[in-house]
């Protein structure tokens, strides 16, 4: 039997199908449902923030250790990883984000852009998604999702390893001394340091700044000790 040949932008849309879900899902949510608004399961401990002074918008707070550990998503919180790159730091935050994922049975789903062509598209593709949470992984978003993220006030997003300039109040960052990254203006400083991007930073990164955006501190920085 001769094999019938696909239009090439049948085709296309079927690669960029494969890209969205290429993350998987670890429920069996396929998000075509109605979602209610997620709240944090579990509470902050004592040293995340001083609930007298709540941090000012573009602050920076330093949680004590483990502050964030009862805080989790509830279940079928929606996700999606938005990444770029393969360098070793990218892949060791990729590998925090979907372990946390699927300790916390969130449904996941990904977002790759491969070409810098592609940056800003994919953040849209990512929105488009409407997920609860945007999660970005690779220095090279940074200046795509300053440029993107302004205009989409009702989206949350939570930067790892690395910072916008200027944040507004629905982007959070999480990053530590060694991932100094925030656009190609500022550059890395000299306290960047690859090896500083470790599994267990990362893990640590990526459950402070969601702890951090289930209860309402966003459009800050978390820093990590």
């Amino acid at each position: 039997m001769r094999s019938r040949r696909l239009p090439a932008g049948t085709l296309a849309a079927a690669v960029a199908t494969a890209v969205l879900v290429a993350g998987g899902c670890s429920t069996s949510d396929d998000w075509s449902r109605p979602h209610a608004r997620p709240t944090a399961v579990g509470t902050l401990g004592p040293g995340f923030t001083d609930p007298t002074t709540p941090p000012s918008p573009e602050a920076t707070i330093t949680p004590s250790p483990g502050s964030w550990d009862e805080v989790r998503p509830p279940a079928g919180y929606r996700v999606v990883l938005l990444t770029t790159g393969q360098d070793p730091q990218t892949r060791i935050l990729v590998t925090a984000v979907t372990k946390w994922a699927e300790e916390n049975e969130v449904s996941l789903k990904t977002v790759t852009a491969a070409k810098p062509e592609e940056f800003v598209r994919s953040i849209s593709r990512a929105i488009e998604l409407a997920p609860d949470l945007v999660i970005s992984a690779g220095n090279e978003l940074v200046d795509p999702l300053a440029l993107v993220t302004a205009n989409h006030l009702d989206q949350r997003f939570l930067v790892v390893g690395a910072e916008l300039a200027e944040p507004t109040e629905n982007v959070t960052a999480a990053d530590w001394t060694g991932a100094s990254f925030r656009g190609e203006g500022l550059g890395m400083s000299s306290a960047y340091d690859p090896a500083s991007f470790t599994p267990d930073r990362a893990g640590r990164a990526v459950r402070a700044g969601v702890a951090a955006v289930l209860t309402g501190l966003t459009g800050i920085v978390i820093w990590i000790d």
